[in-house]
């Protein structure tokens, strides 16, 4: 029997795995417990490797070595493995997931992705690549709303695959397109992701989210430029839509009021409200037509007014209270009456020269401590606003004078393309800038704000007429199913890092790294060749639960904060979907595709993406700000 070669590559790869555990025993001048725990952390790989379930080999694995570090006491062994399943249990931040997931499913179902793709198709028609350029657009919007790159790259590779195969586009670029856009949704929050690597590390999820943001904006547009970069270079690979896939058919009373597709559509509706066009076309009709074209006019405005309130506006000064000064320059500073004449005229003592001006002075200031007036008075005329800054001003006129192109260039081919974004694309993001916005801002907790999510899926498949009792049955399924899978896998790695920690794994990888004397930028890029090696053999999810709890414990040594290597980390697992052998995006896609499309092309159009995750971490280590700027003015 002929033996593939991705199999070849697996079996060589336990072998390597195996003979390397084995030389380390031998080498080794006594066996202590610490390398029984990384023989048991190359078992784990290995058996992960053959197929076996990750979180039940964990368990399993945990189970056996718990007992072995114990000496084989069974009663401590049971102990720890109910104390780490309570642990899980007990963990606030996990019941954010089922919530996140249970949006994702019901967004998927909701059928926006056809004419998310259509609209985005559309709008960027111009763009060279566009076919892709979409296809990426579409991928990461869908991708932050469901989370659930499965689901992502199965329907894009359904709907973009067949259209961009028939506009001529290369089979390697339409592959690379699709499964690396697809798995953008492990990176832009509200990623589940994020939440187990939180969980594990002790990062706030809220921090996360805000860091995840802008590295994740910067892949996708690394990947947008790539592919714009490609399309002009060799327009072979990704040659222009042909006119007939340029049209866009107009209602049938909009063509009577429209001279030709591409007459601007704000003066032709407004002509066409006061003359002889509209005999035929009812005036409401026309109105609503109207609204629609000034819908940006009317959010910029209300935008615009709401900024220069904004920054316009001064706090109100706090008054303070004088009524406890008046009360002790009444009361607590008063002598009693004649108090002080009596014991001068008893004593006979006179007071020195001068003592009477300073006793007027100490008089004439208790006097202007206790006038309340002048201070009430003050605060009264303070301005309540100060001029908005000529940053507002500037961004005031850039904002009108886009308004101005947008309106000169608003054909009525571009208004049906913006009609098919207001159904698609802006519903999307109004569920997407509603989750985040309340996260990032500090509005509701990730858990609060995945429940909104969850109620903003449900309506939204209610209002695309697609939530049934069939949509919610399968949808409540694969939720339970997926949160029951990783909140095992959260059991299982808490049991796993236990036994590793008894026997002294830990200590013994915290020993051998800190011998070598490494560097900051030294540990971080070891640390991250060997998550992007992981990547290859093992998806994110067993990285996150088996790997992290070895490397977090030694970021204080070196430095680093757990939420800048977090981000590191969430760019560097990207790898972990588009990295042969066990590249889930490949075969997902693969499932879908044409007979004709191989699983090497599938391989080989994902290397150019890989690569450009690369250049996103070094992008990232070079200038942090990135990752961090938005956490440290948000939360710092």
């Amino acid at each position: 029997m002929k033996i593939r070669k991705e199999l070849w590559f697996g079996f060589s790869l336990m072998g390597l795995i195996i003979a390397g555990a084995l030389t380390m025993l031998i080498s080794a001048d006594k066996i202590t417990n610490g390398h029984i725990g990384l023989l048991m952390l190359s078992l784990v790989v290995v058996a992960i490797m053959l197929g076996f379930p990750t979180a039940f080999t964990l368990m399993g694995m945990g189970m056996i070595f718990t007992w072995i570090a114990y000496e084989e006491n069974t009663q401590k062994t049971l102990d720890l493995m109910v104390a780490s399943a309570f642990k899980v249990m007990s963990n606030d931040v996990l019941i954010s997931i089922p919530l996140f997931v249970f949006m994702g499913y019901l967004v998927e179902r909701a059928n926006l992705i056809e004419k998310l793709f259509r609209s985005l198709h559309l709008a960027l028609v111009r763009v060279p690549g566009a076919l892709a350029v979409a296809t990426l657009v579409t991928c990461a919007v869908f991708a932050t709303a469901t989370g659930i790159v499965g689901a992502v790259v199965t329907l894009m590779g359904l709907l973009a695959l067949p259209q961009m195969l028939r506009a001529g586009y290369d089979v390697k670029m339409s592959a690379g397109a699709i499964t690396a856009g697809g798995c953008l949704g492990i990176l832009i929050p509200p990623s589940v992701m994020l939440i187990v690597y939180g969980a594990t590390a002790g990062v706030s999820v809220v921090q996360l989210y805000a860091g995840a943001f802008f590295p994740g904006l910067m892949l996708a547009g690394l990947y947008i430029a790539y592919v714009i970069i490609i399309a002009k270079i060799k327009p072979h690979m990704a040659p222009p839509l042909p006119e007939a896939e340029r049209y866009v058919p107009l209602p049938p009373l909009l063509e009577k009021v429209a001279p030709s597709h591409g007459a601007r559509a704000l003066p032709t509706l407004l002509k066409a409200l006061k003359g002889q066009r509209n005999a035929d076309v009812p005036a409401s009709y026309l109105l609503k037509q109207l609204g629609v074209v000034l819908l940006p006019l009317i959010l910029f405005v209300f935008v615009a007014l709401g900024s220069y309130a904004s920054v316009t506006s001064v706090p109100p000064v706090e008054e303070v209270p004088v009524m406890e000064v008046e009360s002790t320059a009444d009361t607590g500073l008063a002598e009693p009456p004649g108090g002080e004449e009596e014991e001068q005229s008893a004593s006979g003592v006179q007071e020195p020269p001068g003592a009477e001006e300073e006793k007027a002075e100490e008089t004439a200031s208790v006097s202007d401590v206790a006038e309340p007036p002048a201070a009430v008075a003050a605060a009264a005329d303070a301005p309540t606003s100060k001029p908005a800054p000529l940053s507002f001003w500037i961004s005031l006129a850039v904002g009108a004078l886009a308004l101005v192109v947008y309106y000169a260039f608003l054909s009525f081919t571009r208004l049906e393309v913006f009609k098919m974004l207001l159904t698609s694309f802006f519903p999307l993001l109004v569920l997407i800038l509603a989750v985040l916005g309340s996260i990032v801002l500090g509005l509701a907790t990730p858990t609060e704000a995945a429940a909104v999510g969850a109620l903003g899926g449900f309506l939204l498949a209610a209002a695309y007429k697609q939530l049934t009792l069939n949509v919610v049955k399968e949808s409540v399924f694969l939720t339970a199913k997926t949160s029951a899978m990783v909140c095992w896998l959260f059991v299982g790695s808490a049991i796993f890092s236990a036994a590793f920690a008894l026997l002294g794994g830990q200590e013994l990888v915290e020993n051998w790294v800190m011998s070598m004397n490494l560097t900051k930028t030294q540990f971080l890029v070891l640390s991250q060749v060997i998550i992007f090696i992981l990547g290859w053999p093992l998806e994110w999810t067993e990285i996150i639960v088996i790997f992290m709890p070895i490397f977090i414990p030694l970021l204080d040594n070196f430095g680093v904060d757990p939420l800048f290597f977090g981000l590191l980390v969430a760019l560097n697992l990207q790898t972990a979907f588009l990295s042969p052998p066990v590249a889930m995006a490949a075969f997902y896609l693969k499932g879908v595709s044409p007979p004709h499309v191989t699983l090497n092309q599938i391989f080989a159009g994902m290397l150019p993406f890989m690569g450009i995750q690369v250049l996103a971490i070094i992008l990232l280590y070079n200038f942090p700000g990135i990752g961090m700027w938005l956490p440290e003015v948000l939360y710092k």
